[in-house]
Parts: C-alpha cells; sequence; structure tokens
C-alpha cells in the first residue's frame, strides 16, 4: 500500500450543472481519479472566496479545469496566480489541469489564446518530448480526453514543454522540478464528455462534435495520468 497523500484542489470553475448528474463536480471528479492510487483530494473553492489558510495544509496542490479563460478579468484570477508564483518559490507540488496548465504559464509571462483552429476535442493523442522522474508507468505517448480552444502560444521562459501534439503544441509542460501541468482532462470520463459535447454543436460545429464523440470509444490513459499525479506528489513531499 502506498504511502497516502493529501492534494489540494484549487477549484476555479464547475462542470455544467446540467451535467453533474454523471460523474459530479470537479471535486468528485477528481476523487473519483486518485482515491485509486491513495491521494485524498481536499477542495477549496477559491473561485467563491475560500482560500487554503496555509500551503502546508497539503503535500501538494491541484488547480481545476474551468469555463473561464486565464485572461478573463476576474479578480481571483490574479490572486490565483500570485498563490501559484508562491508555490512555485516555496517549491510546493503543483499539478495545472486545463485552466492551471494555462494559469501557470500566463502567471510566468507567457501568453494564451484561442487557437485560430478551433476546439479541441474528445480523445486526443500526445507525444511526450521529455521524459521524467515520477511518469510511472513510463509511456512514449498518451491520450487523454480534451475540451479547450485556449491554448499556450508563448511558452515562459521558465517553462519547459513536455509533451505536444500537432493541434497542442504545448501539451504539458514543467516547471523546475516541482511544478508540472497538462492541457488534457485526466478526470473526464467519456460519459460526461459526450454529454457536453451533444450540448456544444453549435458552439464547436456539428462535424467536430461528431469526430469528437466517435474519438470517446478509444480508451485513455487516464489512470496512467494519475499513477502520474500520485508519484508526483509523493516525491515532492
Amino acid at each position: 500500500m502506498s504511502e497516502r497523500v493529501r492534494a489540494g484542489l484549487l477549484v476555479v470553475g464547475h462542470v455544467d450543472p446540467k451535467s453533474q448528474h454523471i460523474a459530479g463536480d470537479y471535486p468528485e471528479l477528481f476523487d473519483a481519479l486518485l482515491e485509486p492510487v491513495d491521494v485524498e483530494v481536499v477542495p477549496y473553492a477559491v473561485d467563491e472566496g475560500r482560500w487554503p489558510a496555509s500551503l502546508d495544509e497539503c503535500d501538494g496542490w491541484i488547480c481545476s479545469p474551468s469555463r473561464l479563460s486565464v485572461y478573463d478579468d476576474v479578480d481571483w484570477i490574479s490572486e490565483m496566480e500570485k498563490l501559484v508564483l508562491e508555490l512555485l518559490a516555496r517549491e510546493k507540488p503543483f499539478v495545472g489541469i486545463c485552466f492551471g496548465h494555462q494559469l501557470l504559464a500566463q502567471a510566468l509571462g507567457g501568453k494564451v489564446e484561442k487557437s485560430p483552429n478551433g476546439w479541441g476535442v474528445g480523445v486526443q493523442e500526445y507525444e511526450i518530448i521529455e521524459q521524467l522522474s515520477w511518469m510511472h508507468p513510463p509511456l512514449e505517448r498518451f491520450k487523454l480526453i480534451a475540451s479547450h480552444q485556449d491554448q499556450i502560444v508563448d511558452v515562459p521562459a521558465d517553462a519547459r514543454v513536455i509533451a505536444r501534439s500537432e493541434y497542442c503544441p504545448v501539451a504539458a509542460m514543467a516547471v523546475g522540478d516541482r511544478a508540472w501541468t497538462v492541457q488534457a482532462h485526466p478526470e473526464f470520463v467519456p460519459e460526461l464528455a459526450d454529454q457536453l459535447l451533444a450540448g456544444r454543436v453549435e458552439l464547436i460545429g456539428a462535424d467536430r462534435v461528431a469526430v469528437a464523440r466517435e474519438s470517446l470509444q478509444t480508451t485513455s490513459h487516464r489512470d496512467a495520468i494519475a499513477s502520474w499525479i500520485a508519484t508526483f506528489l509523493r516525491a515532492g513531499r
């Protein structure tokens, strides 16, 4: 049995309420993802003003996805940037997912904008270009469910790209030894992604939605990424 670790989940958004009956909101999704690898998820609703009293309350930290963009004019986004920079300065383990991936880049001086190629949705495949010690099991490529139009277009000087795809050149990123981020959604399950896609045909486009929904039949590497997160958090204690 692995030693149990506590991950503070910085909740910066919510699953569409019409779809929460499938697998819950982000706290439930991340709990289902990480409970099997002995990670206890402790949610903090920072978008509602509930911040951790101390960064020592948990062994490491995860930033959730959000339907907002990191460049939106929302007060708590700038506060989240300060928090992420403090985590880096104190070398606290940090994992950013989707919005959290983009937030770390923006906080360090990178740039995030909408892709001219439109939405990246469905199961996407990414090439790993830097193997890191916590990547157990090791993979050369991985597949995850994606759902984004924004993406990192300028990588900050302090960061390095660790995974990429043709559509998403900055699919995963690392900063030092204590922070890494990924654009896709390891916490998503196919049933949730399918319902979200079904409700976004006008937004995304019928053809792209059809292809994305078909791709959900493909097995993703969500369990492997959960193992990476757990190994990473334990290494940073």
